[in-house]
């Protein structure tokens, strides 16, 4: 009853937000029913996932979304589904690893270490290119783009770029959680229980916020 109160509701919101969230909610069955038995398919109902709830958000703000962002988002969100398995799989015994989730037995320890420097590799790159390539319009104020900086590095597609050694660590610490317990298996509790990777989180966020909305203002 509550999944078609929730449809209904976004249906007077928009039509296409109405859409995203149906398709969701399709994914969502499919998922249950089909797509966590069958290899690769279920790491990548996970990401999509995360891909539709980006939109959702975009078409409720009526923001354009940058090619780049989104490829950020998904290379990121199949790191941390492809980082769950291999956490689930290093703490399981390969007898009792089939019954906790059929697809483990097809994922082989090292298949998923190559997943995992192939989607963070593609994260922080992806995420550069946004840098870049694609960040917003803004520019500083005349105060530093005229008289203290140069023109060469007065923009704010170039102030985005102090964000990647920061996404490049999160990415790497998390990647050590992975290899050193089983916390990985929840990346919400690694997110709230690691103080440097939340403290990594963090700072991100401070730094986009800041070059945004503060820098040069």
């Amino acid at each position: 009853m509550g999944i078609f109160i929730s449809l209904y509701f976004s249906f007077q919101v928009s039509f296409f937000f109405f859409f995203v969230c149906f398709a969701y909610f399709v994914l969502q069955i499919i998922y249950s029913f089909w797509f966590k038995n069958v290899p690769i398919l279920d790491v990548f109902s996970i990401a999509a996932s995360f891909i539709l709830r980006i939109y959702a958000g975009a078409i409720i703000l009526n923001y354009h979304i940058s090619i780049w962002f989104l490829l950020c988002v998904t290379s990121l969100a199949l790191f941390l589904a492809v980082g769950k398995r291999r956490a689930e799989l290093a703490i399981l015994d390969k007898e009792v690893a089939p019954a906790h989730r059929k697809t483990l037995v097809h994922y082989p320890l090292n298949l998923l270490d190559n997943y995992l420097s192939m989607f963070a590799a593609s994260t922080w790159l992806s995420w550069a290119f946004f840098t870049f390539l694609e960040s917003p319009p803004v520019v500083f104020g005349p105060l530093l783009s005229t008289t203290i900086l140069p023109l060469t590095i007065a923009g704010t597609n170039k102030w985005l770029m102090i964000t990647i050694p920061v996404v490049i660590y999160g990415l790497m610490r998390y990647m050590s959680i992975i290899y050193g317990g089983s916390r990985a298996e929840s990346p919400e509790r690694v997110l709230l229980s690691d103080k440097p990777l939340l403290g990594a989180v963090l700072l991100w966020g401070i730094l986009v916020v800041w070059v945004i909305y503060g820098a040069g203002r």
